[in-house]
């Protein structure tokens, strides 16, 4: 661990929602509405609030999508309060949802969004073996630029690469 404190992760509830939603505006160029935070609470260990020190830094939103005849996990937001980045903070959110895709074995991906000028972000996603799989045009409505690239970490063929170093 780099950092030289206390580092956990907390549930959201509605007690705390609006530090979540206080974060988001403070880390995010984009705007959730109030049908996000309510749905978030209803998302369980997909959404967690991080704190270091016990003050609340960052935080992850995830939601399950199914599409393409997929099970996804979408990371809808993870950030950290710009004073406390490269403390680790990001990488315990990161490894939060991937113990739980590891837990649940049923996701085919982890996929999110991001703005194709954000170099940290697309760095950070890499190092936990995300790829960019997309590029699409004008997904941000009211930014710039407004493309965005997928990045996305395959789940199922790290598994079926395991068995196939199996066989004959």
């Amino acid at each position: 661990m780099k950092s030289r404190g206390s580092i956990e992760l907390g549930e959201v509830t509605v007690h705390n929602i609006k530090q979540l939603k206080r974060i988001n505006e403070v880390v995010f160029p984009v705007v959730y509405n109030d049908k996000f935070y309510k749905d978030i609470l209803e998302v369980g260990e997909l959404a967690k609030l991080a704190y270091f020190n016990d003050i609340v830094v960052g935080a992850v939103c995830c939601r399950e999508d199914r599409s393409n005849g997929q099970r996804r996990l979408y990371i809808m937001t993870l950030g950290c309060l710009a004073p406390y980045r490269r403390l680790g903070i990001g990488s315990i959110m990161v490894e939060h949802i991937l113990n739980i895709c590891q837990r649940d074995a049923n996701y085919d991906n982890v996929f999110l969004h991001v703005q194709i000028n954000n170099e940290g972000a697309i760095k950070f996603y890499e190092k936990f073996g995300f790829e960019i799989v997309e590029q699409k045009e004008n997904y941000y409505k009211k930014i710039e630029p407004a493309d965005a690239f997928v990045l996305q970490k395959d789940l199922k063929t790290q598994k079926s690469t395991d068995t196939d170093s199996c066989s004959p």
